[in-house]
């Protein structure tokens, strides 16, 4: 039997890669509309939670993307206390695998991998779903997905006011620096919810509540806004659903009744959101089928739960430059 080797990125590896912003935008829509054709696997994501959901759990994420040649499965974690222990909350392993042959091709380091693609979610759909001129941003979290949203989204649309949220002072606090410095322009903190929501253009939620908890109220949500809640815990109102004229998800597959987790769980099980009244999944819109944005006061809702696409469509942008620029390990398997 020939041998066989895999690449192995680890995290200082993918920091040198250092994909930047239309790197990880063009990858992330690449295999949206690869989903939107039809092109891609995408199994509905399992969880492992070894005592308590409020503690912390595994998710298992698994797919395949045909115009890449390339299955990839990633294991993620997300335990809400780990800032105690000086650990970050999610921490990643995506391995990539060649769908012909099942022989392994890479592990990495899918930590930062998890944040940079939900970054990029967040900003396609609202390229194609939030207002041309929207200009307020309002971000709810601070979590390692959060930088990745608004650093993405202002990239698109060059904010005139961010504003952001976070529980902890020192968290928003931080986080706040941290993009004005990388942004080069200032990020308004704030220590509320309302004066962070109402009547921005752009509102992402992004909170990690123990429980679910209506925080995010439907009143503040302007008209013709694009909201985006994604958080593990419901943070929002179950009228939120009411005042929507389009509501999208990433995937419905991942959204359907008796699943676990996610900001809309409610809303789905109590048939606020169903496949029925859904507009379309993001891919459909990306790939031209449906429509994504039509007029400027359309109310338009987007929950995106994670695809195993976006981790295996960074990951083998990752995989491809590392080939090139000679950085990683090479691994002996067989």
């Amino acid at each position: 039997m020939q041998q066989i080797h895999i690449t192995y990125l680890n995290g200082p590896d993918v920091e040198a890669l250092a994909l930047d912003d239309d790197e990880l935008l063009a990858a992330v829509e690449a295999s949206l509309k690869a989903q939107g054709r039809g092109e891609t696997v995408i199994e509905p994501r399992v969880h492992l939670i070894p005592e308590s959901s409020a503690k912390g759990h595994f998710n298992v994420l698994r797919g395949y993307v045909k115009p890449l040649g390339v299955a990839g499965v990633k294991v993620v974690s997300d335990f809400v206390d780990n800032y105690k222990r000086d650990l970050p909350s999610e921490m990643a392993l995506l391995n990539l695998f060649d769908p012909e042959t099942g022989m392994p091709l890479a592990v990495i380091d899918a930590t930062s991998i998890t944040d940079m693609r939900t970054g990029a979610m967040t900003a396609l759909g609202a390229k194609h779903l939030a207002r041309k001129g929207s200009k307020v941003l309002g971000h709810i979290g601070a979590r390692g997905t959060s930088y990745w949203n608004v650093r993405l989204l202002d990239r698109l649309f060059d904010f005139d006011e961010i504003r952001v949220h976070s529980r902890r002072p020192e968290s928003r606090d931080s986080f706040g620096a941290r993009l004005s410095k990388d942004l080069g322009k200032p990020v308004r903190v704030v220590d509320n919810w309302e004066d962070c929501v109402r009547g921005a253009d752009i509102v992402v939620e992004a909170s990690r509540l123990p429980e679910p908890t209506p925080m995010l109220k439907t009143s503040w949500i302007r008209k013709g806004a694009f909201v985006v809640p994604y958080g593990t815990m419901s943070a929002v109102e179950l009228s939120l659903t009411d005042i929507m004229d389009k509501m999208v998800v990433d995937d419905w597959g991942q959204c359907r009744k008796g699943l676990p987790f996610g900001a809309l769980r409610p809303h789905v099980e109590s048939d606020r959101l169903t496949e029925q009244n859904l507009h379309a999944e993001l891919g459909q819109i990306v790939a031209g089928l449906k429509p994504g944005r039509e007029r400027d006061d359309e109310t338009i809702l987007f929950w995106h739960r994670g695809l195993s696409t976006s981790d295996i469509a960074l990951g083998h942008a990752l995989l491809q430059k590392a080939q090139r620029l000679g950085i990683g390990q090479r691994l002996r398997f067989a």
